[in-house]
């Protein structure tokens, strides 16, 4: 086993929150009909306070539209309109279109968004905070829709989360395809004397620790629910993988303490992990099923076989491997037959990542000249092209639930910190904001 690159390759808040039509009548659906690449022009206005309400501060409105342009933006579906906030209208509970004779401003988007943010009573009389949102496509005089959004509780991030429940409506009102505003991302971060897991925001907002007795945790993913993380953890020289519920804190051993359990994963229905684990001083790829424990070894090859990761539709696994003397990217079926090499450019490939479309895979390759970064494949090998580039070493690549996105940790200027890029390589933006050595980032799914 080539212990020089097994080693690079190592080295929730339950909110009551209900949305409510705003709209009286059907909710019209906002169309569009653009080219793929055709961003959606969109002016984001005022959300501000209702009369002055002591509970909800005067900078919400700025928190909620800066929120709001974030979300847009990063969504890659919209471009949002450099313009100066105004009020729209409202009706009693009902959107009101905004007037054609508004301004040049409005002449020169597609969609316009607005709302208010109060502390109200619902139609049964429980009070609480209301947070409407309306947008309107002047192209479309009656796409005019809303949502009204209700929450017990009266909090900052309660705003926040409303904010991006409606970014995710106008993406998928627009795409089909929920937005990715409400997910989270849990990775590794340096805690006194060991490395602890962290759940945040998808833009680095809010981040929580979820261990917290000291020892090395590493290596998170989600389950396909949501509901839980399974990790490597390092006890007495050994590694185990373990499973945390996320809002009980209950935890449970998958896999018993060796001397290599890393990299695990869950299959695509949920039901079984698979990880990589040395019984003979090699490590190759197993599968556990949940229910019956029982593992059961999808590779046995004399090199090393590492970072298992499932096709969306279960049928395949990409895998890292250097039986050909280097680290690359292989594929195999999900019984662990037929194994192919997929990546050739380079002498090192490896930490893939399969594309939630399945289009693509990401992993970690070494360029000449500029080191590791990330690079992305079609699962047939004929398309390729490099993701980062520039002064750093970039490592740990894990998609959103869209496809489109990528989170992944770099060393910078001494520090590891996360960032997110589309696959394609643009819209680089670092979204950790507590620590300097950051690492093993996941993105979550959606949100059930």
């Amino acid at each position: 086993m080539n212990k020089s690159w097994t080693l690079c390759i190592l080295a929730v808040l339950l909110l009551d929150l209900c949305p409510h039509s705003l709209v009286l009548g059907e909710d019209a659906i906002l169309e569009a009909t653009r080219s793929e690449f055709q961003k959606i022009p969109i002016w984001v206005m005022g959300f501000s306070p209702v009369q002055q309400d002591s509970k909800i501060s005067e900078q919400s409105d700025t928190r909620v539209r800066s929120i709001l342009k974030d979300d847009l933006t990063r969504s890659q579906i919209f471009t949002v309109a450099d313009f100066p906030p105004t009020q729209g209208s409202f009706s009693e509970n009902t959107c009101v279109s905004l007037s054609p004779n508004l301004g040049a401003h409005y002449q020169q988007v597609t969609v316009s968004t607005w709302g208010r943010m109060g502390v109200g009573g619902t139609s049964t009389g429980v009070q609480g905070l209301i947070f409407d949102a309306c947008a309107f496509d002047p192209g479309h005089q009656d796409a005019l829709t809303g949502k009204r959004y209700f929450s017990l509780k009266t909090t900052d991030a309660l705003i926040r989360l409303m904010a991006h429940r409606w970014a995710d409506e106008l993406v998928y009102r627009y795409t089909g395809e929920q937005g990715i505003a409400r997910t989270k991302i849990a990775f590794v971060g340096e805690k006194e004397n060991g490395r602890e897991l962290f759940v945040m925001d998808y833009d680095g907002y809010d981040p929580q620790q979820v261990t917290a007795d000291g020892y090395l945790n590493l290596m998170p993913t989600w389950s396909p629910d949501r509901k839980s993380l399974i990790y490597t953890a390092y006890r007495d020289r050994k590694q185990q993988i373990m499973k945390r519920e996320l809002a009980t804190g209950r935890e449970e051993i998958l896999v018993s303490p060796a001397s290599l359990n890393i990299t695990a994963t869950f299959a695509p229905d949920g039901q079984s992990i698979t990880y990589a684990a040395a019984q003979d001083g090699n490590s190759d790829i197993y599968q556990i099923a949940l229910d019956s424990g029982s593992p059961k070894q999808l590779t046995s090859h004399h090199s090393a076989d590492l970072s298992p990761s499932w096709s969306p539709d279960g049928r395949h696994l990409a895998f890292t491997s250097d039986r050909g003397g280097r680290p690359q990217i292989y594929i195999m079926d999900a019984d662990g037959s037929n194994a192919r090499r997929l990546t050739y450019d380079g002498d090192y490939n490896a930490a893939p990542a399969w594309s939630p479309k399945g289009d693509w895979i990401v992993y970690v390759c070494r360029v000449p000249g500029e080191g590791f970064k990330l690079c992305r494949i079609s699962p047939d090998g004929k398309q390729r092209s490099q993701i980062t580039k520039g002064n750093s070493i970039d490592d740990s690549p894990s998609w959103a639930p869209n496809g489109r996105h990528l989170v992944f940790s770099s060393i910078r200027r001494g520090e590891s910190q996360l960032f997110i890029i589309t696959g394609e390589g643009a819209g680089l933006e670092k979204i950790s904001s507590v620590g300097a050595h950051l690492s093993s980032p996941a993105w979550s799914p959606y949100q059930p």
